[in-house]
């Protein structure tokens, strides 16, 4: 693989190089599109221009953390659900759009993009080119082209003879092995360049964190209620109906046992029966509130438990080297369970993959089925309400589904482990 970087890096680098370039033109009609917004023309035409350099960006992020691991946030604001259309629609957006302050960030990018961003990819290409040219200057390529034009300069070498040729193949290797190891360092500066400007700043990474937070914790605070209306009709219809049925059995039980043993001994099984199977109903709610498996054994062993209650076979791999917060284990037991569930019934899979560890201060959990795919979160879905769960903790869930399958769900929680827990 390290060999191949290196080359890599150098194709990529004309790659981006044209890039670039592209960013030019984006950007001067970008800022002829806004100064021509008080004439009313500017307003018709902004919001797509922006649009598109917003997907220059994008596309940069994405080549930076596919080609450099270099991870670039995305800072904009999302559009208004409840937009107005028409014109009256049209200044809405064009107003919202100049608004946000990522979209200055962008065009300012753009134009550190299309000087210095140009130079680093072009530098992480040319090196390797360049000195693959000295390089067969040696091979007698050199005579034609002196001939013709006299002297030939490379580099500093003047080459006007065989010996010379031969110091420029000598220069020439010197470039090759430079551009070798230069030309993935170039790239990630070209990278790291565009995330010091399309990254959000602390002020606009606070800003979003405040935005999550507020709408997580009304989530969280209409999933505590839900969950509480569950426990409350799960104890009505349940064991509460049961206790109250028993309590009417041994009322007659009590008025029969003198004058109809044999009916009072059958009322009394009876009871006990409603008094069994009240007992494993309180024992199922509090499994369902927090099950004793988790607070005993730990997050890993308790979806190990959850594994065997699948229908289909689950191959569970857990690397934990300590207890997470109790909500952080909560949380995630809950949400693996619901992906899990969502799986045995929705996905048509024959079997499913189960991955839990631990690294760089988050808890990674990854769920893979190879069922029919075509998975996707919904606001009123099943993956939506966890990825509303994680989002209490700051977590975070993606989904890839194509059609066809595999389907994977990744969930990630920041948080820490401390020294498991004694069991006993």
């Amino acid at each position: 693989m390290k060999a191949r970087r290196a080359p890599l890096a150098c194709a990529r680098g004309l790659g981006l190089s044209f890039l670039a370039l592209v960013s030019i033109p984006l950007s001067v009609l970008a800022i002829v599109s806004i100064c021509l917004v008080p004439v009313g023309v500017g307003v018709f035409t902004t919001p797509p221009l922006i649009k598109a350099v917003r997907a220059q960006a994008d596309l940069r992020r994405l080549l930076a953390a596919t080609w450099s691991g270099v991870r670039i946030r995305a800072p904009y604001r999302p559009l208004p659900a409840d937009r107005r259309t028409g014109v009256t629609g049209q200044v809405e957006l064009c107003a919202f759009l100049l608004k946000d302050r990522a979209t200055w960030r962008d065009l300012l990018w753009l134009q550190v993009d299309m000087v210095a961003g140009y130079l680093t990819a072009l530098l992480a290409f040319a090196f390797v080119p360049y000195g693959i040219e000295g390089s067969v200057l040696a091979a007698g390529v050199w005579r034609p082209i002196v001939g013709a034009a006299g002297t030939y300069w490379y580099g500093f070498i003047p080459i006007d003879s065989q010996t010379r040729a031969f110091l420029a193949a000598l220069l020439g290797f010197g470039f090759i092995a430079l551009g070798l190891f230069l030309s993935p360092v170039l790239l990630r500066t070209h990278f790291l360049l565009a995330r010091a400007f399309l990254d959000p700043t602390p002020t606009m990474a606070l800003a979003e964190r405040v935005q999550r937070l507020t709408e997580t914790r009304h989530d969280a605070v209409d999933t505590s209620a839900a969950e509480l209306r569950r426990i409350e009709r799960d104890l009505h219809d349940g064991a509460q109906a049961r206790l109250v049925a028993m309590g009417m059995s041994l009322g007659t039980v009590e008025a029969l046992i003198e004058k109809d043993p044999a009916q009072a001994k059958k009322l009394l099984a009876a009871a006990r029966a409603n008094s069994a199977e009240a007992l494993s109903e309180l024992r199922d709610l509090v499994r369902g509130i927090h099950p004793p498996v988790l607070a005993e054994r730990g997050l890993g062993d308790a979806v190990r438990a959850l594994a065997l209650r699948m229908p289909m076979p689950v191959e569970v791999t857990v690397e934990l080297t300590g207890r997470a917060a109790e909500p952080v284990e909560s949380a995630a037991y809950f949400a693996v369970s619901e992906v899990l569930t969502n799986a045995a019934k929705h996905a048509g899979a024959a079997r499913m993959w189960l991955d839990l560890h631990h690294e760089d201060g988050m808890l990674r959990i990854a769920v893979t089925d190879d069922g029919r795919g075509g998975a996707r979160t919904s606001p009123d879905g099943g993956l939506g309400g966890v990825e509303r769960r994680l989002g209490t903790f700051d977590g975070i869930l993606a989904v890839s589904s194509p059609v066809g399958g595999p389907t994977m769900v990744t969930m990630e929680i920041p948080c820490t482990l401390s020294a498991p827990r004694p069991t006993g």
